[in-house]
């Protein structure tokens, strides 16, 4: 998995970088005093040059041969004690620092992916979409907007970075949507439904069929390019097979034959309330209640249609009895989606 900030942001976030600046600025202090030091402790014979290895080899503890002779004055070799005292002290202090950097920033990532877990796992109803590149980031956008939880997955990290720029609080997965403990772990028991968007048909499929034989319940939306793979799609078990090459085509044409419904449809899904068409199913122990009922407790909702016992009823009027298991159809915002499911919900016996 990976980790929503890089190790470098973790890094210059980290309590420990200005410890470690400390510890360098000290360190470079010491260097300085030691070369001004050896320098005038070795005048005239000793030039910068040699000052400076002097207070290297002291510092690193390397004991090579003294290049600056502190016969000569008797403080010499003191000196040369303090810069060892102060410069191993510097040193010592710098790396513990940049160790305690490191490691917190390993520990930062290992709680991000543990808090993850815990979010994924406490997750009932969500959705699961596999590849989040052209594709399945417009579907992963149209959930963010609607307000609907999911967990992405994608085995590209430069494509997951690039969804994360944009979505940086998703719950995610850099992983192969395909192995059956990344479903698991991603809550495919608990899902409502898997997205199978990846760019290649047969990863689709193999998606898909994973999902099925761990939840035949769950539905499954499977992207294909080649549309003559549509038949081994639903032997695998997919519910839904939407091909972007031929939906696009149908969008084009329409545009030409339909301009004004492709407008509105474009506008609504532009709208800043964004409006959506939605559907609510009726929960079962609802009793059966007129349409009218319901339209007068909330108007934060347009009613087109109702599929129920296989049929549809399209601009039912008030007199229409609502029974359970009906599937309202709805032009509505994502707050009106909701307050519509709260409604129905409270009306269960």
């Amino acid at each position: 998995m990976l980790a929503r900030d890089t190790g470098v942001t973790r890094i210059f976030r980290s309590p420990h970088w200005l410890g470690l600046l400390a510890g360098g600025g000290l360190l470079l202090l010491v260097t300085l005093a030691g070369t001004l030091g050896y320098h005038y402790i070795g005048r005239p014979s000793a030039t910068w040059v040699d000052s400076f290895y002097m207070t290297f080899i002291t510092i690193s503890t390397i004991g090579f041969t003294e290049v600056v002779d502190l016969s000569r004055h008797p403080w010499g070799r003191l000196f040369t004690v303090l810069i060892a005292v102060l410069g191993i002290g510097s040193m010592s202090y710098l790396f513990s620092r940049l160790v305690a950097l490191l490691i917190d920033a390993d520990l930062d990532g290992s709680l991000r992916r543990k808090r993850m877990e815990k979010q994924i796992a406490a997750l009932q109803g969500h959705y699961i979409v596999c590849g989040v590149g052209r594709v399945g980031s417009n579907v992963a956008g149209e959930l963010v907007h609607t307000g609907r939880p999911f967990v992405a997955i994608d085995s590209n990290q430069e494509v997951m970075k690039l969804w994360l720029q944009r979505h940086p609080d998703s719950l995610y997965l850099v992983e192969d949507a395909s192995d059956d403990d990344v479903l698991k772990r991603a809550g495919v028991l608990q899902a409502a439904g898997v997205f199978a968007l990846t760019s290649d048909d047969s990863h689709n499929l193999m998606i898909a069929l994973s999902v099925k034989l761990l939840n035949p319940q769950v539905r499954v939306v499977v992207r294909l390019h080649d549309i003559r793979n549509e038949n081994k799609a639903h032997r695998v078990g997919a519910d839904q097979i939407v091909s972007p090459d031929f939906s696009g085509g149908m969008h084009i044409a329409s545009a030409m034959l339909r301009p004004h419904v492709v407008n509105f449809m474009d506008r609504m899904m532009q709208s800043e309330e964004a409006l959506r068409m939605e559907e609510v199913t009726v929960p079962a122990g609802m009793p059966p209640t007129l349409f009218g009922e319901l339209r007068g407790r909330t108007r934060h909702y347009l009613l087109v249609a109702t599929h129920e016992h296989g049929r549809w009823v399209f601009n039912p009027d008030d007199s229409h009895v609502i029974r359970p298991g009906t599937t309202l159809v709805m032009m509505t915002t994502p707050e009106g989606r909701g307050q519509m499911e709260d409604l129905l919900a409270g009306l269960v016996r």
